[in-house]
């Protein structure tokens, strides 16, 4: 993988990710009820729905931080957005998996950990790759 198209793949992850998340979190933190009904998840009541916006502004964080790299461009910026985030990612899916799996969470949120373990797929795979290590 050349330079050039490890960086025309990085900043494309960068847009769909982040635009994802970025959205998404913002959705929560202004209409958590109509966020979750889009995403097909049961809508808590009450203070439940606060801790849903709490999430939702960590949810926009994540997201910015890639929309953040790729606006100010370089692969070195996406390198360490992608390193940084994995963490994130792989926390999110395996906690979203679990609480699934012991009925916790209604099986609507299993398209978190799907749509997290895939970028973590995708980032390890670009990581791997060793563009952008000094670019």
């Amino acid at each position: 993988m050349t330079a050039d198209s490890w960086l025309k793949g990085a900043r494309g992850l960068a847009v769909a990710a982040g635009g994802l998340d970025f959205a998404t979190g913002l959705g929560l933190v202004g209409a958590p009820a109509f966020t979750l009904a889009r995403m097909g998840a049961p809508v808590p009541g009450g203070e439940a729905l606060l801790y849903v916006r709490f999430v939702g502004v960590f949810v926009a964080a994540v997201g910015a931080s890639y929309l953040g790299a790729l606006a100010l461009g370089g692969a070195r910026r996406l390198r360490s957005v992608f390193e940084f985030t994995l963490l994130f990612r792989l926390g999110a899916g395996t906690f979203t998996g679990l609480a699934v799996a012991r009925g916790l969470l209604a099986p609507a949120w299993l398209a978190v950990t799907a749509t997290d373990f895939a970028l973590v797929g995708a980032q390890s795979w670009l990581l791997t790759k060793g563009a952008g290590r000094h670019g």
